[in-house]
């Protein structure tokens, strides 16, 4: 039976990202984390979801109304119910801002992860849309910076990502699930903290550390 997306999300959100690379990590799926650069603008809040992905270049020939045609374009084509993943290709300038960010969360966007800029950080923070970037910048895209593909794999550190992968983002950073196991994922990971809770447990009832984990497999 095929979850439901909006329910495995939910269940995802629920979890940690140190948990779910743990998993991945046994699974034989190490390489799942993407850089620690990329950090959420707001470090209370979790995002989890189903990626949907894109990519963009720098292009200095172009003039603002082109690449704002082609960024409002990109907002059009992102998906409700999904995490837009971008990969920009560049460091000098940001690929989100408040109004972006409005947009995506009226459409229904789950959240935003970036390997490049943020700006109007405090209307985003107010706005409660969860952004996970490398940096800030007042500097933005008009007639700079034209996106290029959409829903097509791309690289982000040593990671590569697909349209139909699934991610947890927290303040420990970013992990990326690929999409044919996400559903195995989240529930063994939810085996996990199930056992995490009965160690914890073990130990603040006086077990001893080493015998908790001879005991429960789990530490």
């Amino acid at each position: 039976m095929i979850p439901d997306p909006n329910d495995l999300a939910e269940r995802l959100e629920a979890c940690y990202a140190a948990a779910v690379h743990d998993v991945l990590r046994a699974m034989g799926h190490p390489n799942c984390v993407l850089p620690p650069e990329i950090r959420p603008l707001d470090p209370t809040r979790k995002l989890a979801g189903e990626i949907f992905t894109v990519s963009g270049h720098v292009d200095n020939t172009r003039d603002p109304h082109d690449t704002l045609l082609a960024w409002t374009g990109l907002l059009s084509k992102a998906p409700a119910g999904k995490v837009l993943v971008c990969q920009p290709n560049t460091y000098s300038i940001a690929l989100m801002g408040e109004l972006s960010a409005e947009t995506l969360h009226f459409r229904g966007v789950r959240g935003y992860v970036v390997d490049g800029g943020c700006r109007d950080t405090d209307f985003i923070l107010n706005l409660g849309f969860p952004v996970f970037c490398s940096f800030n910048t007042p500097k933005d895209i008009v007639g700079r910076w034209v996106p290029d593909r959409f829903g097509e794999p791309i690289t982000i550190g040593d990671v590569t990502i697909s349209s139909g992968d699934w991610l947890l983002a927290d303040r420990d950073g970013v992990v990326v699930i690929p999409g044919a196991i996400a559903a195995d994922v989240v529930a063994r990971t939810e085996a996990t903290l199930l056992t995490e809770n009965r160690v914890r447990t073990a130990i603040l009832s006086g077990m001893d550390p080493q015998e908790a984990y001879l005991k429960f497999g789990k530490f």
